[in-house]
C-alpha cells in the first residue's frame, strides 16, 4: 500500500510558533474576537491529545458586560476573605480583582478530571494544559494577543463559586484575549540545547 504523501510544510505557521508571546491582560484592548471567532477558536483548543477522549475539561466565556459584573464581585470576595490583611494592601488587591477582565474576551479553562476513569488525572491535567496553548496559539494565528494567568481568582473557593467552578473541578487556566496595545518586546529563552538529552545523535 502506497504510504500518503506527507504533509507539507507551512512556514508561516512556523514562523508563528517561534514568535508568539504573552502579552498582559492590561496591555489588551479592543478589537477581540467576535461570536463566530471565539466558537472557532473554543474548537480548536478542543482539538487536543484526550487518552479515552474523556473530555476532563470544560469552557467558560466571559465577555461584554459580564467582565465588569465579575470583576466587581471577586473585588468584594477578595476582601470579605483577606480581613486580615492590612486595609491598604487589602484594597489594592480587590481592585486589581475588580479589574481583572480587561480584555475585550476571557475563557476559563476547567479541568475536571474523570475519577471513575482508569486514565490517572495527571494525564487529564494535562490535556486540559493543551487546550490552554491551543487557545493561546489559535488566538495568535488569529492575529489576536492573550496570555494565560491563574492567581486568587482561579484557585479561592470564593472565586470559583463567582465563576461557576463546582465540586471536584480546577482552574488550569484564565485565558484573556485581545489586541496589544503596543508590539510586546520578547523575553530571554531557555537554552534547549542545555536542556536536551540525546540518546541517538542529532542529525548533522
Amino acid at each position: 500500500m502506497t504510504p500518503p504523501p506527507r504533509r507539507p510544510s507551512t512556514p508561516e505557521a512556523l514562523a508563528l510558533l517561534e514568535t508568539r508571546r504573552s502579552v498582559a491582560a492590561a496591555g489588551l484592548h479592543a478589537p477581540g474576537p467576535d461570536a463566530d471567532q471565539t466558537r472557532r477558536l473554543l474548537a480548536i483548543a478542543a482539538r487536543v491529545p484526550d487518552h479515552a477522549m474523556l473530555v476532563p475539561w470544560r469552557f467558560i466565556v466571559i465577555s461584554g458586560a459580564a467582565r465588569g459584573e465579575i470583576g466587581a464581585r471577586l473585588s468584594q470576595a477578595y476582601r470579605e476573605n483577606n480581613t486580615h490583611m492590612p486595609e491598604e494592601k487589602r484594597e489594592k488587591f480587590a481592585a486589581i480583582m475588580g479589574r481583572l477582565f480587561p480584555a475585550p474576551l476571557a475563557v476559563v479553562v476547567v479541568s475536571r478530571p474523570v475519577e471513575s476513569s482508569a486514565i490517572p488525572a495527571f494525564e487529564q491535567e494535562l490535556s486540559a494544559g493543551a487546550v490552554c496553548m491551543n487557545l493561546l496559539t489559535g488566538a495568535a494565528a488569529m492575529g489576536f494577543d492573550g496570555i494565560w494567568v491563574t492567581g486568587w481568582a482561579a484557585t479561592h473557593k470564593a472565586a470559583l463559586a463567582i465563576l461557576g467552578v463546582g465540586e471536584g473541578e480546577r482552574v488550569a487556566g484564565i485565558l484573556h484575549i485581545g489586541t496589544a496595545k503596543e508590539a510586546p518586546a520578547d523575553r530571554p529563552r531557555p537554552d534547549v540545547a542545555a536542556l536536551t538529552t540525546h540518546w541517538s545523535p542529532p542529525e548533522a
